[in-house]
């Protein structure tokens, strides 16, 4: 039975009323914030906040690592959902489209419902919703229909996942949504299990991308939390994290560059000696002389002799 938008305000109002709704739903706690704290009316009807096409120009260019990182995500993401009616969305971090992939069949659909690029859908401006609300609590969310705050935004199912930047900041959300009825809860949690893979492929991007130059090193890769990757300069001190590396080992958003050595972050206090340094730098420079003692002392500016006497004592003979 569809629902109309002044039932949908009535229902949204009454669910605000009561308290005890909020620490039962988290649907219902973003309808009891967006009434309360962002003050919306959920049956308003005033103009969308969309910006002039000046001014997402600036955003564009101000966003242009995360795009040009996330334009082949988005692609392939929509060429795996998009025949299905639904379109793909990207955002900044203050819920402003930057981006999107739609058919165009979809296209006037999508731009009655104000998913267009310009559009700002933070939750303070449209109550609950998938890109707002994502980017609110910095977590994966899907709102169906009726699960939106304005009546207006009633006919859109949404499925969202945050991205965050290669210093662990919220740089936006990707969003899959739909106007159509007939995509069921499996469908939607399907949608939901390839947003989140865009939202950290995204991630993984961007900071390896970010930390060309360093040491990369790959911990773990978890479909619901992320991946942790650190980043090490030549003299293994930490100078990058990813957000679940923030997270898992406690670094904080401040994290400071050099100021850390991966051994110590990853629980191994011990401090690597002289002989080790010495081992390390004999062992390459043997390996790029393709095992010729000769050869490796002429890389390393030494005799042949003085190569021999490092190497016993790097354990190298």
């Amino acid at each position: 039975m569809t629902r109309s938008f002044s039932d949908h305000a009535n229902a949204v109002l009454a669910a605000v009323s009561s308290p005890g709704h909020a620490a039962m739903s988290e649907i219902a706690a973003s309808w009891r914030r967006s009434a309360l704290h962002h003050r919306i009316d959920p049956a308003a009807t005033v103009a969308r906040d969309i910006v002039e096409q000046n001014r997402l120009a600036d955003l564009r260019a101000l966003n242009g690592f995360l795009l040009s990182v996330a334009g082949p995500v988005l692609d392939h993401l929509f060429r795996a959902v998009g025949r299905s009616g639904c379109g793909i969305v990207l955002s900044d971090a203050q819920g402003t489209i930057l981006d999107q992939r739609i058919g165009p069949s979809d296209r006037e659909v999508f731009a009655s419902s104000g998913l267009v690029p310009g559009a700002n859908w933070a939750e303070a401006r449209e109550g609950t919703n998938g890109i707002g609300t994502c980017l609110y609590e910095k977590k994966p969310v899907i709102v169906f229909r009726h699960q939106h705050f304005a009546a207006r935004n009633i006919g859109l199912s949404c499925v969202d996942a945050p991205i965050y930047d290669p210093l662990g900041r919220l740089a936006g959300a990707i969003d899959v949504s739909t106007c159509r009825t007939d995509h069921g809860p499996e469908t939607v949690e399907m949608i939901a299990a390839l947003v989140a893979d865009c939202a950290h492929r995204i991630e993984r991007d961007l900071f390896c991308r970010h930390f060309s130059s360093a040491r990369i090193i790959f911990l773990s890769d978890d479909p619901q939390s992320g991946t942790v990757l650190l980043a090490a300069d030549r003299d293994d001190l930490l100078i990058g994290a990813t957000h679940e590396a923030r997270r898992r080992f406690n670094l904080g958003a401040d994290l400071a560059a050099g100021a850390q050595s991966i051994n110590h972050v990853l629980g191994d206090n011990s401090i690597a000696g002289f002989n080790d340094g010495d081992r390390a730098v004999l062992r390459q420079a043997l390996a790029n002389a393709n095992g010729n003692a000769s050869k490796a002392a002429a890389l390393l500016g030494i005799g042949r002799a003085t190569l021999y006497r490092r190497m016993a004592r790097a354990g190298l003979n």
